[in-house]
């Protein structure tokens, strides 16, 4: 080989040498940087808050069921076959409506049939009371006619002729006697006694008459009083007759309007056993056609534990929330408190009534409640963006040191945009409150 050749062959070699060693160079480089990063921890950027204490209202926080108002199971009054369904389940009926008819046409030959009785016996009624009449003006009359007074207790002695025939008789009785003495002592004829004796004994006579034609007209007028009597209790009768015939008819009436079944409160129907064709009766037991519901106000029975019964009282305010509308309260106010304590859970029942006019609870939901204090507690406050869910469990990042510590709380009364830690958090811890998805316990964070 000339030297030419290997100077050249060496310039080659020395070339190539210095670009693989420029190549491992750059790459040892990379690895290296690689290496740097990789033990370098995450930092994630988050927005923080202090947890502040602040009063809120305090308030006693308890479970209860809600039911309606009033609910009533109708059933017939009389039996008969359904002409007429007038409900459905969820209709809602006004107190008075009519829900189902049944056929009147029975009821309504009663009716017939009674009213007609009633005017018989109103006729007869009115006839003895006509008999009333005409025997109280005979009695008047036969009083008139022996000078007798109305309502006078009249006496043989009184009679007018009985009187006067006694008068006549008594003078006689004298005239008599003293024209004895004279005929004993000669200085009258016994011509002039026998005159006497003969005018005494002619009025005996006439007074003997007198009483007879005085008992007589005392039997007339006992007869007229009779008659009265008779006449009065006939009437009576007649009248008691009618006062029965109009009890008939109210009852027939009763039956007739019996007929047609209402709705004896306004709600809605939550049950209906009614068809039309159907037969029903009050005598078959669970005769129920409907069961009706008021719902426009609720009742939510709440039971108070015994340590906190002297915090409740009637007309106190409640705030209740379903899971239905968790974003919603309703307001209402307690309304009946138990007198005394279950003695198996030393608990106080406690009622409150909730306005529904919207309709939107229903009886039968679950619904916790809250009973609003008089006086405020003060309580630890975060921002609720500073609570992440996760499962059933809610937690919170507190921010320490240039890391988080994830830490589980019980959270309590949401207050606008902050909410109520009962524990896990005390005043002045600060809390993470962004990017909450990318934190873990022990997260290095930097505050932004």
């Amino acid at each position: 080989m000339s030297d030419r050749k290997a100077i050249l062959l060496l310039t080659l070699l020395t070339g190539a040498i210095a670009l693989v060693a420029t190549g491992c160079g750059r790459g040892s480089g990379a690895t290296n940087s690689s290496s740097n990063t990789a033990t370098q921890p995450t930092v994630v950027d988050v927005t923080t808050a202090q947890a502040v204490v602040m009063p809120i209202p305090a308030y006693i926080e308890a479970t209860g069921n809600l039911a309606s108002d009033a609910q009533s199971d109708v059933a017939p009054a009389v039996a008969g076959k359904i002409v007429e369904v007038n409900f459905d389940i969820g209709s809602y009926v006004t107190q008075g409506s009519v829900l189902i008819r049944l056929d009147p046409r029975d009821a309504q030959i009663r009716l017939d049939q009674a009213q007609a009785q009633l005017q018989q016996q109103q006729e007869a009624a009115k006839q003895a009371q006509a008999n009333v009449g005409q025997a109280v003006a005979n009695l008047r009359q036969t009083q008139a006619r022996l000078g007798v007074v109305d309502g006078e207790n009249f006496e043989i002695k009184d009679f007018s002729q009985v009187k006067s025939v006694t008068a006549q008789l008594e003078l006689a009785e004298k005239e008599l006697k003293r024209a004895e003495r004279l005929l004993e002592t000669g200085d009258v004829a016994r011509n002039v006694y026998d005159q006497r004796k003969s005018q005494r004994d002619s009025l005996l006579g006439q007074l003997d008459e007198a009483r007879s034609n005085a008992a007589v007209a005392k039997r007339a007028i006992d007869t007229a009083r009779a008659q009265v009597e008779t006449a009065a209790a006939a009437a009576k009768t007649a009248q008691a007759a009618v006062g029965t015939a109009e009890a008939q008819v109210h009852q027939a009436a009763k039956g007739v309007a019996d007929t047609a079944v209402l709705s004896p409160i306004s709600g809605s129907i939550s049950e209906r056993n009614a068809d039309v064709g159907e037969y029903i009766s009050p005598s078959v037991p669970n005769s129920k056609i409907a069961t009706i519901m008021r719902t426009s106000t609720l009742r939510v029975k709440i039971d108070i534990p015994e340590q906190t019964i002297g915090k409740v009282g009637v007309g106190q305010g409640v705030s209740l929330q379903t899971s239905a509308y968790p974003d919603r309260k309703f307001a209402g106010t307690i309304a009946r408190i138990s007198p005394g304590l279950s003695t198996q859970s030393r608990t106080l029942t406690v009622e409150a009534e909730v306005q529904n006019t919207e309709g939107l609870l229903k009886p039968g939901q679950f619904a916790t409640v809250r009973i609003t204090q008089t006086q405020p507690e003060n309580a630890v406050m975060v921002p609720v963006s500073a609570v992440r869910a996760i499962a059933d469990t809610n937690v919170v990042y507190i921010v320490k040191d240039g890391a988080v510590r994830e830490q589980i709380v019980q959270l309590g009364l949401l207050e606008n945009d902050l909410i109520q830690v009962k524990t896990g958090v005390v005043e002045g811890d600060t809390v993470a409150t962004s990017n909450l998805d990318q934190l873990t316990d022990g997260t290095f964070v930097r505050a932004v």
